[in-house]
């Protein structure tokens, strides 16, 4: 792996990233004064223990060690705002004890990491090409095994990310042997011409392993529900090509813009009738205005989902499954909130049917996000009062990949048998060796970068 420009030689930036950048789909969102006492706690942290141990910032903030002080700074900063629902579950020794961080933060036996939410997009001028980015940022500079490339929405004559493209860099990464690694999207909206009928080259032609649609979109600016004439034959036809794996964006509005068909009541209405087919429900259902609470019917944010799971009879371990891209990412910010969203999924969609999704590269590697739920845990406290589950290993092991394993139709330990002596894998084991992560993300960080890629994504000349 080639040595990339603006590797933060200087240690000013964190492992674990609180920062207000969006995946494009919302508007960033400032960070909260808890948060920023939370990145000024661990810059502090980084300084003291740096020197206590005789190393650079830089150095001490690559380890082990500079990840598991953030998440301790984190939970110092989110228990002096009260918010003790949820915490990342680490000794205070892990800032200082290489070995002991390693245990924590760093991958289970037989750990395998499924991201089904991932991004290719063109990154920042002077950076490498995006292709050697892509592949840096989650094959070398995080323990991801195997990611889906999905996509945006849009008309048909104006991608910011085509098929081709995508494939293109599926191809990339099958030059390095890494043909197991990197799975497709099919981008359908059927609420515009064209799109029904292109199904068909989709399967064909480019492999597809599911379906992307997003309710809340549409040429007009109305969105469609699932449910709906259009929806309905949108799933005949996937059901007929064979790809039974529909993965529907909800949540995450798209501003007020047809804001209804971005909650989730026609979910369980087509799960009940399709049974089999598979709807993955992107982001969950989340809201960044709504915060996380206990499950109140009638509530906007994961909350639809669980009340059009349950108006339905559409039990945990059916075949909805809720996915945490962007999700967990912004409520890593929160603990108390993640404990809620995390505990209401497991409680109501099943722990079996939770898919690990980051929606990288918008933030940078997933390596954190992947280092911080390792470590998550839902306070006794709250699980004793609202019946919800403990965060076990087996239980982390089922969201980080097992469960998408069994969604896309593929085996755990026959992917993880040949990525492990693949390449990438290969490659990774030198890079290791003198790792140089830039902790950077690439998604719009202000309202005016927002408006700006908005712009960019709708008229791509």
């Amino acid at each position: 792996m080639k040595k990339l420009p603006d590797i933060d030689p200087e240690g000013k930036r964190l492992p674990i990233k609180l920062d207000s950048t969006s995946n494009g789909e919302f508007a960033p969102v400032p960070l909260w004064p808890a948060n920023r006492e939370a990145n000024r706690l661990a810059h502090e942290s980084a300084s003291a223990f740096s020197k206590k141990l005789g190393l650079s910032r830089r150095n001490f903030l690559v380890s082990s060690c500079g990840a598991a002080a953030t998440l301790l700074s984190f939970n110092a900063a989110n228990a002096a705002a009260g918010r003790t629902g949820g915490f990342f579950d680490l000794p205070k020794d892990a800032a200082l004890d290489e070995s002991l961080a390693r245990v924590q933060v760093g991958p289970a036996k037989d750990e395998f990491i499924f991201d089904v939410q991932g991004h290719f997009i063109d990154t920042p001028k002077g950076n490498a090409k995006s292709a050697e980015v892509f592949v840096k940022d989650v094959f070398m500079d995080s323990d991801t095994d195997v990611m889906v490339l999905s996509f945006v929405p849009s008309s048909r004559d104006a991608e910011p990310v085509t098929i081709q493209a995508a494939d293109a860099m599926r191809r990339v990464v099958d030059k390095l042997e890494g043909t197991h690694r990197l799975l497709l999207h099919g981008r359908v909206n059927p609420n515009q011409p064209g799109d029904l009928e292109g199904m068909d080259e989709l399967k064909e032609k480019w492999g597809v392993s599911a379906w992307k649609t997003y309710t809340q979109w549409g040429p007009d600016g109305r969105g469609f529900f699932l449910s709906d004439d259009v929806g309905i034959r949108f799933i005949e036809k996937a059901r007929k090509l064979g790809v039974k794996n529909i993965a529907v964006h909800k949540g995450l509005p798209f501003g007020q813009q047809s804001y209804e068909h971005s909650q989730c009541s026609d979910i369980g209405v087509v799960a009940k009738r399709f049974p089999d087919v598979n709807f993955l429900i992107y982001h969950s259902g989340f809201v960044t205005g709504v915060p996380e609470q206990a499950y109140q019917p009638g509530r906007d944010g994961i909350d639809t989902l669980v009340s059009s799971l349950q108006k339905n009879s559409v039990p945990p371990g059916s075949n909805v499954y809720a996915e945490l891209g962007s999700t967990w990412r912004f409520l890593m910010r929160d603990p108390e909130q993640a404990a809620h969203a995390l505990g209401k999924l497991l409680l109501y969609v099943g722990a079996n049917n939770i898919l690990w999704g980051t929606d990288s590269i918008w933030y940078g590697s997933p390596q954190d996000q992947i280092q911080a739920f390792r470590t998550f845990q839902i306070a006794p406290a709250l699980r004793e009062k609202h019946g919800y589950l403990e965060i076990t290993p087996d239980l982390r092991a089922k969201i980080f990949g097992r469960n998408a394993a069994k969604v896309y139709g593929l085996s755990a330990a026959d992917i993880k048998k040949y990525t492990s002596r693949d390449s990438i894998s290969r490659e990774r084991a030198t890079y290791l060796e003198n790792p140089e992560p830039h902790f950077k993300t690439y998604g719009p960080r202000t309202r005016r970068e927002f408006l700006q890629y908005l712009r960019l994504t709708s008229d791509p000349r």
